[in-house]
């Protein structure tokens, strides 16, 4: 039996090693564009968060998302994500 390798990515606030499917992903395309990737499957440099304010919030005090796509990150990326939260939470 093949045992298949489960991708594992580092949360860019807690830096808790989760798996991929736990983790909202955050990427920088090659046009420069700042984007949420739900897919998990866009093109480009990504940064992981988890499904948590917390970590959010985290992430942005210690600008770990910026730090690791090399660029500043714009207020809607955040606000963006911060709905997101939102409506994971409440479900």
């Amino acid at each position: 039996m093949i045992k298949k390798k489960i991708p594992m990515r580092q949360c860019t606030g807690c830096k808790e090693m989760k798996t991929k499917k736990e983790l909202i992903r955050v990427i920088k395309t090659p046009e420069e564009e700042i984007v949420i990737d739900f897919t998990g499957k866009k093109n480009g440099r990504g940064a992981y968060l988890c499904n948590s304010f917390d970590c959010l919030k985290k992430a942005r005090k210690t600008k770990a998302i910026e730090r690791s796509l090399k660029t500043t990150i714009p207020d809607e990326i955040y606000d963006q994500l911060e709905k997101e939260l939102t409506a994971v939470e409440q479900n």
